[in-house]
Protein backbone atom coordinates (compact mmCIF):
# COMPACT_ATOMS: atom_id res chain seq x y z
CA UNK A 1 0.00 0.00 0.00
CA UNK A 2 2.84 2.38 0.86
CA UNK A 3 4.44 1.55 -2.48
CA UNK A 4 1.22 2.45 -4.30
CA UNK A 5 1.01 5.82 -2.51
CA UNK A 6 4.65 6.50 -3.35
CA UNK A 7 4.13 5.71 -7.04
CA UNK A 8 1.05 7.91 -7.19
CA UNK A 9 3.03 10.76 -5.58
CA UNK A 10 5.80 10.34 -8.16
CA UNK A 11 3.22 10.34 -10.97
CA UNK A 12 1.67 13.53 -9.56
CA UNK A 13 5.00 15.40 -9.48
CA UNK A 14 6.00 14.25 -12.97
CA UNK A 15 2.67 15.15 -14.53
CA UNK A 16 2.53 18.50 -12.75
CA UNK A 17 5.93 19.39 -14.18
CA UNK A 18 5.12 18.15 -17.68
CA UNK A 19 1.77 19.89 -17.85
CA UNK A 20 3.23 23.19 -16.68
CA UNK A 21 6.05 23.03 -19.21
CA UNK A 22 3.66 22.15 -22.01
CA UNK A 23 1.17 24.86 -21.15
CA UNK A 24 3.83 27.56 -21.23
CA UNK A 25 4.47 26.90 -24.91
CA UNK A 26 0.95 27.68 -26.08
CA UNK A 27 -0.03 31.23 -27.05
CA UNK A 28 2.21 32.78 -24.44
CA UNK A 29 2.46 36.20 -26.01
CA UNK A 30 -0.86 36.58 -27.79
CA UNK A 31 0.96 37.24 -31.06
CA UNK A 32 -0.62 37.26 -34.49
CA UNK A 33 1.00 33.90 -35.25
CA UNK A 34 -1.27 32.30 -32.65
CA UNK A 35 -4.48 33.88 -33.95
CA UNK A 36 -7.45 31.76 -34.99
CA UNK A 37 -5.94 28.45 -33.87
CA UNK A 38 -8.30 26.45 -31.70
CA UNK A 39 -8.19 22.71 -31.16
CA UNK A 40 -8.86 19.82 -28.78
CA UNK A 41 -6.69 16.79 -28.15
CA UNK A 42 -6.97 13.54 -26.18
CA UNK A 43 -3.98 11.36 -25.39
CA UNK A 44 -3.98 7.90 -23.80
CA UNK A 45 -0.75 6.80 -22.16
CA UNK A 46 0.11 3.39 -20.76
CA UNK A 47 2.85 3.93 -18.20
CA UNK A 48 5.27 1.09 -17.41
CA UNK A 49 5.51 -0.82 -14.17
CA UNK A 50 2.76 -0.57 -11.56
CA UNK A 51 1.57 2.91 -12.51
CA UNK A 52 -1.94 3.13 -13.88
CA UNK A 53 -2.77 4.22 -17.45
CA UNK A 54 -3.51 7.93 -17.79
CA UNK A 55 -5.55 9.96 -20.25
CA UNK A 56 -4.92 13.64 -21.00
CA UNK A 57 -7.45 15.99 -22.58
CA UNK A 58 -6.46 19.44 -23.84
CA UNK A 59 -8.44 22.36 -25.20
CA UNK A 60 -6.95 25.46 -26.81
CA UNK A 61 -9.22 28.41 -27.64
CA UNK A 62 -8.33 31.86 -28.97
CA UNK A 63 -10.49 34.92 -29.48
CA UNK A 64 -10.22 38.71 -29.20
CA UNK A 65 -6.66 38.74 -27.86
CA UNK A 66 -7.41 36.07 -25.29
CA UNK A 67 -6.01 32.54 -25.20
CA UNK A 68 -7.42 29.83 -22.93
CA UNK A 69 -5.65 26.48 -22.45
CA UNK A 70 -7.16 23.72 -20.35
CA UNK A 71 -5.52 20.39 -19.59
CA UNK A 72 -7.07 17.56 -17.60
CA UNK A 73 -5.40 14.30 -16.57
CA UNK A 74 -7.38 11.21 -15.61
CA UNK A 75 -5.99 7.97 -14.23
CA UNK A 76 -7.51 4.52 -14.02
CA UNK A 77 -9.46 3.95 -10.82
CA UNK A 78 -9.88 0.69 -8.90
CA UNK A 79 -13.16 0.06 -10.73
CA UNK A 80 -11.45 0.17 -14.13
CA UNK A 81 -12.82 3.60 -15.02
CA UNK A 82 -10.90 6.80 -15.62
CA UNK A 83 -11.25 9.37 -12.87
CA UNK A 84 -10.01 13.01 -12.60
CA UNK A 85 -6.51 13.46 -11.22
CA UNK A 86 -4.87 16.76 -12.30
CA UNK A 87 -5.96 19.98 -14.01
CA UNK A 88 -4.07 22.95 -15.44
CA UNK A 89 -5.91 26.10 -16.50
CA UNK A 90 -4.04 28.87 -18.26
CA UNK A 91 -5.39 32.18 -19.53
CA UNK A 92 -3.34 34.64 -21.58
CA UNK A 93 -4.79 38.10 -22.20
CA UNK A 94 -3.37 40.76 -24.47
CA UNK A 95 -4.20 43.78 -22.30
CA UNK A 96 -2.98 46.30 -24.86
CA UNK A 97 -0.45 46.61 -27.67
CA UNK A 98 2.44 46.43 -25.18
CA UNK A 99 1.23 44.24 -22.32
CA UNK A 100 0.41 40.54 -22.07
CA UNK A 101 -0.83 38.99 -18.82
CA UNK A 102 -0.87 35.26 -18.13
CA UNK A 103 -2.36 33.37 -15.19
CA UNK A 104 -1.83 29.63 -14.78
CA UNK A 105 -3.53 27.56 -12.10
CA UNK A 106 -2.72 23.96 -11.22
CA UNK A 107 -5.19 21.75 -9.37
CA UNK A 108 -5.03 18.29 -7.84
CA UNK A 109 -8.15 16.10 -7.70
CA UNK A 110 -9.28 13.89 -4.84
CA UNK A 111 -11.00 10.51 -5.41
CA UNK A 112 -14.38 12.28 -5.49
CA UNK A 113 -13.23 14.64 -8.24
CA UNK A 114 -13.04 17.75 -6.07
CA UNK A 115 -10.36 20.25 -7.11
CA UNK A 116 -7.62 21.46 -4.75
CA UNK A 117 -5.52 24.41 -5.85
CA UNK A 118 -1.80 23.56 -5.59
CA UNK A 119 -0.08 26.41 -7.45
CA UNK A 120 -0.72 29.74 -9.20
CA UNK A 121 1.73 31.42 -11.56
CA UNK A 122 1.06 34.99 -12.73
CA UNK A 123 3.14 36.69 -15.39
CA UNK A 124 3.05 40.17 -16.87
CA UNK A 125 5.15 40.98 -19.92
CA UNK A 126 5.54 44.60 -21.05
CA UNK A 127 7.25 45.84 -24.21
CA UNK A 128 8.74 49.32 -23.80
CA UNK A 129 10.11 51.85 -26.30
CA UNK A 130 13.55 51.03 -27.67
CA UNK A 131 12.96 47.28 -27.62
CA UNK A 132 13.14 46.88 -23.83
CA UNK A 133 11.02 44.04 -22.41
CA UNK A 134 10.12 43.67 -18.72
CA UNK A 135 8.70 40.44 -17.30
CA UNK A 136 7.47 39.82 -13.75
CA UNK A 137 6.60 36.21 -12.92
CA UNK A 138 5.15 35.31 -9.51
CA UNK A 139 4.56 31.77 -8.24
CA UNK A 140 2.31 31.22 -5.23
CA UNK A 141 1.38 28.10 -3.27
CA UNK A 142 -1.46 27.64 -0.77
CA UNK A 143 -0.59 27.34 2.91
CA UNK A 144 -2.22 24.97 5.39
CA UNK A 145 -5.33 27.17 5.48
CA UNK A 146 -5.61 27.40 1.69
CA UNK A 147 -4.46 31.03 1.50
CA UNK A 148 -2.00 31.75 -1.31
CA UNK A 149 1.55 32.60 -0.24
CA UNK A 150 4.23 33.81 -2.64
CA UNK A 151 6.89 31.13 -3.13
CA UNK A 152 9.06 33.15 -5.49
CA UNK A 153 9.02 36.13 -7.84
CA UNK A 154 11.28 36.60 -10.84
CA UNK A 155 11.89 39.98 -12.42
CA UNK A 156 13.50 40.18 -15.86
CA UNK A 157 14.64 43.19 -17.86
CA UNK A 158 15.84 42.66 -21.45
CA UNK A 159 17.50 45.51 -23.34
CA UNK A 160 19.08 45.88 -26.75
CA UNK A 161 22.38 47.55 -25.84
CA UNK A 162 23.25 48.05 -29.50
CA UNK A 163 22.33 46.29 -32.77
CA UNK A 164 24.66 43.39 -31.92
CA UNK A 165 24.30 43.12 -28.13
CA UNK A 166 21.29 42.05 -26.09
CA UNK A 167 21.35 41.85 -22.29
CA UNK A 168 18.90 40.31 -19.83
CA UNK A 169 19.13 41.00 -16.11
CA UNK A 170 17.09 38.81 -13.75
CA UNK A 171 16.46 38.90 -10.02
CA UNK A 172 14.92 36.03 -8.09
CA UNK A 173 13.11 37.00 -4.90
CA UNK A 174 12.08 34.48 -2.24
CA UNK A 175 10.32 34.79 1.13
CA UNK A 176 12.42 36.34 3.90
CA UNK A 177 12.42 34.93 7.45
CA UNK A 178 11.49 38.45 8.57
CA UNK A 179 8.54 38.66 6.21
CA UNK A 180 8.23 39.99 2.70
CA UNK A 181 10.53 39.06 -0.17
CA UNK A 182 14.29 39.32 -0.46
CA UNK A 183 16.58 38.96 -3.48
CA UNK A 184 18.24 35.51 -3.38
CA UNK A 185 19.86 35.36 -6.82
CA UNK A 186 20.84 37.71 -9.64
CA UNK A 187 21.83 36.81 -13.19
CA UNK A 188 23.11 38.80 -16.16
CA UNK A 189 22.81 37.16 -19.55
CA UNK A 190 24.48 38.89 -22.52
CA UNK A 191 24.49 37.77 -26.17
CA UNK A 192 26.81 39.42 -28.69
CA UNK A 193 26.51 38.85 -32.42
CA UNK A 194 30.07 38.62 -33.76
CA UNK A 195 29.28 37.65 -37.36
CA UNK A 196 26.51 36.61 -39.71
CA UNK A 197 26.33 33.14 -38.13
CA UNK A 198 28.22 33.58 -34.87
CA UNK A 199 27.09 34.58 -31.38
CA UNK A 200 29.04 34.86 -28.15
CA UNK A 201 27.19 34.51 -24.83
CA UNK A 202 28.00 34.98 -21.16
CA UNK A 203 25.76 34.41 -18.16
CA UNK A 204 26.91 35.46 -14.69
CA UNK A 205 25.18 34.27 -11.51
CA UNK A 206 25.55 36.10 -8.20
CA UNK A 207 24.46 34.86 -4.77
CA UNK A 208 24.39 36.76 -1.46
CA UNK A 209 26.94 35.83 1.20
CA UNK A 210 26.24 35.64 4.94
CA UNK A 211 26.47 39.44 5.16
CA UNK A 212 24.08 40.02 2.28
CA UNK A 213 26.80 41.10 -0.16
CA UNK A 214 26.58 39.83 -3.72
CA UNK A 215 29.32 37.39 -4.72
CA UNK A 216 30.00 35.93 -8.17
CA UNK A 217 29.14 32.22 -8.03
CA UNK A 218 29.16 30.94 -11.60
CA UNK A 219 29.89 32.03 -15.18
CA UNK A 220 28.63 30.25 -18.28
CA UNK A 221 30.19 31.49 -21.49
CA UNK A 222 30.76 30.29 -25.01
CA UNK A 223 29.92 30.57 -28.68
CA UNK A 224 27.12 29.54 -31.02
CA UNK A 225 27.63 28.99 -34.75
CA UNK A 226 24.49 28.47 -36.83
CA UNK A 227 24.32 28.63 -40.62
CA UNK A 228 20.73 27.40 -40.85
CA UNK A 229 21.64 23.74 -41.37
CA UNK A 230 24.45 23.00 -38.93
CA UNK A 231 24.61 24.42 -35.43
CA UNK A 232 27.43 24.17 -32.90
CA UNK A 233 27.32 25.40 -29.31
CA UNK A 234 30.46 25.37 -27.16
CA UNK A 235 29.82 26.28 -23.50
CA UNK A 236 32.27 26.55 -20.61
CA UNK A 237 31.24 26.60 -16.94
CA UNK A 238 33.42 28.38 -14.39
CA UNK A 239 32.67 28.34 -10.68
CA UNK A 240 34.13 30.15 -7.71
CA UNK A 241 36.38 28.00 -5.54
CA UNK A 242 37.25 28.26 -1.87
CA UNK A 243 39.97 30.75 -2.80
CA UNK A 244 37.38 33.08 -4.32
CA UNK A 245 38.71 32.64 -7.86
CA UNK A 246 36.87 31.29 -10.90
CA UNK A 247 38.06 27.98 -12.30
CA UNK A 248 36.91 25.88 -15.27
CA UNK A 249 34.87 22.87 -14.07
CA UNK A 250 32.79 21.80 -17.08
CA UNK A 251 32.51 22.11 -20.84
CA UNK A 252 29.61 21.12 -23.09
CA UNK A 253 29.85 20.85 -26.88
CA UNK A 254 26.56 20.48 -28.81
CA UNK A 255 26.40 19.77 -32.55
CA UNK A 256 23.24 19.70 -34.66
CA UNK A 257 23.14 18.76 -38.34
CA UNK A 258 20.65 17.79 -41.03
CA UNK A 259 21.27 15.71 -44.16
CA UNK A 260 19.68 15.95 -47.60
CA UNK A 261 16.94 13.48 -46.62
CA UNK A 262 15.88 15.69 -43.71
CA UNK A 263 17.24 13.42 -40.98
CA UNK A 264 18.49 15.35 -37.97
CA UNK A 265 21.39 14.42 -35.72
CA UNK A 266 22.23 16.06 -32.38
CA UNK A 267 25.28 15.20 -30.30
CA UNK A 268 25.97 16.65 -26.85
CA UNK A 269 29.32 15.92 -25.20
CA UNK A 270 29.94 16.89 -21.58
CA UNK A 271 33.44 17.22 -20.18
CA UNK A 272 34.17 17.59 -16.47
CA UNK A 273 37.13 18.06 -14.14
CA UNK A 274 35.44 16.02 -11.39
CA UNK A 275 34.91 12.37 -12.35
CA UNK A 276 34.42 9.40 -9.96
CA UNK A 277 37.66 7.48 -9.50
CA UNK A 278 39.75 10.17 -11.17
CA UNK A 279 41.99 12.65 -9.34
CA UNK A 280 40.91 16.29 -9.59
CA UNK A 281 43.77 18.01 -11.39
CA UNK A 282 41.90 20.62 -13.42
CA UNK A 283 41.90 18.47 -16.58
CA UNK A 284 38.67 18.22 -18.56
CA UNK A 285 37.71 14.64 -19.47
CA UNK A 286 34.78 13.37 -21.52
CA UNK A 287 32.14 12.16 -19.06
CA UNK A 288 28.98 11.75 -21.15
CA UNK A 289 27.84 11.76 -24.75
CA UNK A 290 24.17 11.95 -25.77
CA UNK A 291 23.30 11.30 -29.43
CA UNK A 292 19.80 11.90 -30.79
CA UNK A 293 18.74 10.99 -34.35
CA UNK A 294 15.37 12.00 -35.81
CA UNK A 295 14.00 10.44 -38.99
CA UNK A 296 10.77 10.75 -40.98
CA UNK A 297 9.64 8.32 -43.68
CA UNK A 298 7.41 8.85 -46.70
CA UNK A 299 4.30 7.67 -44.82
CA UNK A 300 4.60 10.39 -42.18
CA UNK A 301 5.96 8.15 -39.42
CA UNK A 302 8.59 9.80 -37.24
CA UNK A 303 11.23 8.06 -35.16
CA UNK A 304 13.58 9.47 -32.54
CA UNK A 305 16.46 7.42 -31.17
CA UNK A 306 18.40 8.71 -28.17
CA UNK A 307 21.57 7.02 -26.96
CA UNK A 308 23.45 7.89 -23.77
CA UNK A 309 27.12 6.99 -23.29
CA UNK A 310 28.70 7.44 -19.86
CA UNK A 311 32.05 6.73 -18.27
CA UNK A 312 32.22 3.65 -16.03
CA UNK A 313 33.08 4.80 -12.46
CA UNK A 314 34.70 1.41 -11.80
CA UNK A 315 36.94 1.82 -14.86
CA UNK A 316 37.43 5.59 -15.23
CA UNK A 317 40.23 5.15 -17.76
CA UNK A 318 37.90 3.37 -20.23
CA UNK A 319 36.01 5.23 -22.94
CA UNK A 320 32.34 6.04 -22.25
CA UNK A 321 29.99 3.09 -22.83
CA UNK A 322 26.33 2.99 -23.88
CA UNK A 323 24.22 2.97 -20.71
CA UNK A 324 20.77 3.95 -21.98
CA UNK A 325 18.81 3.92 -25.21
CA UNK A 326 15.35 5.35 -25.88
CA UNK A 327 13.39 4.83 -29.11
CA UNK A 328 10.26 6.87 -29.84
CA UNK A 329 8.12 6.03 -32.90
CA UNK A 330 5.06 8.10 -33.88
CA UNK A 331 2.73 6.75 -36.57
CA UNK A 332 -0.16 8.79 -37.97
CA UNK A 333 -3.46 7.01 -38.56
CA UNK A 334 -6.91 7.66 -39.95
CA UNK A 335 -9.28 10.22 -38.48
CA UNK A 336 -6.56 12.26 -36.78
CA UNK A 337 -5.49 9.35 -34.54
CA UNK A 338 -1.76 9.16 -33.80
CA UNK A 339 -0.08 6.19 -32.14
CA UNK A 340 3.21 6.49 -30.30
CA UNK A 341 5.49 3.83 -28.81
CA UNK A 342 8.39 4.65 -26.50
CA UNK A 343 10.89 1.90 -25.63
CA UNK A 344 13.54 2.42 -22.97
CA UNK A 345 16.59 0.17 -22.61
CA UNK A 346 19.13 0.43 -19.82
CA UNK A 347 22.41 -1.24 -18.89
CA UNK A 348 21.85 -4.30 -16.69
CA UNK A 349 24.19 -6.08 -14.27
CA UNK A 350 25.53 -8.23 -17.12
CA UNK A 351 26.60 -5.23 -19.14
CA UNK A 352 23.83 -5.64 -21.72
CA UNK A 353 21.04 -3.27 -22.70
CA UNK A 354 17.78 -4.68 -21.39
CA UNK A 355 14.25 -3.37 -21.93
CA UNK A 356 13.15 -1.36 -18.90
CA UNK A 357 9.79 -0.12 -20.14
CA UNK A 358 7.52 0.15 -23.17
CA UNK A 359 5.18 3.15 -23.15
CA UNK A 360 2.31 3.30 -25.66
CA UNK A 361 0.15 6.34 -26.35
CA UNK A 362 -2.80 7.12 -28.59
CA UNK A 363 -3.70 10.73 -29.40
CA UNK A 364 -6.84 11.99 -31.10
CA UNK A 365 -6.77 15.67 -32.15
CA UNK A 366 -9.75 17.53 -33.56
CA UNK A 367 -10.35 21.23 -34.30
CA UNK A 368 -12.33 23.01 -31.63
CA UNK A 369 -15.27 25.28 -32.35
CA UNK A 370 -14.05 28.85 -31.88
CA UNK A 371 -16.23 30.86 -29.55
CA UNK A 372 -16.50 34.59 -29.10
CA UNK A 373 -15.06 35.36 -25.68
CA UNK A 374 -15.75 38.83 -24.36
CA UNK A 375 -12.64 40.97 -23.78
CA UNK A 376 -11.25 40.24 -20.35
CA UNK A 377 -10.99 42.90 -17.67
CA UNK A 378 -7.53 44.31 -17.11
CA UNK A 379 -7.72 43.87 -13.35
CA UNK A 380 -5.63 41.15 -11.72
CA UNK A 381 -7.56 37.83 -11.80
CA UNK A 382 -8.61 36.52 -8.42
CA UNK A 383 -7.20 33.15 -7.25
CA UNK A 384 -9.43 30.17 -7.94
CA UNK A 385 -10.97 28.35 -5.01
Amino acid sequence: MKSDHFLRAVLFVVLLTQLGAHAQTQGADGSADDANKSWTSTTQQQLPGNLNPIRTSETHTESAGRVVDKQSVEHMGVDGRYEPYLDVQKETVKVNANTVRTVERKFARDPDGRQTLVQVTEEEKRSLPGGEVKVVRTTSNPDGNGALQIAQREEQDTRQINPNVQETKSTLLTPSPNGGLTASMQTTDRETKTGEHNVEFRKSTLLPDSNGNWQLSEVREGTIKDDGKDRTKDERVLRTGTDGNLSLVERTVSKESQNAAGDKRNTVETYSTDLPGTPIDGTLRLNQRVTTIQRKDGNGAQSTEKQVEQRNPAQPSDSPRVTEQAIDIVRPGLGGVTRETQTLRSLDSNGSLGVVSVDTRKQNSTPAVQVDIAPAKTTQPAPAH
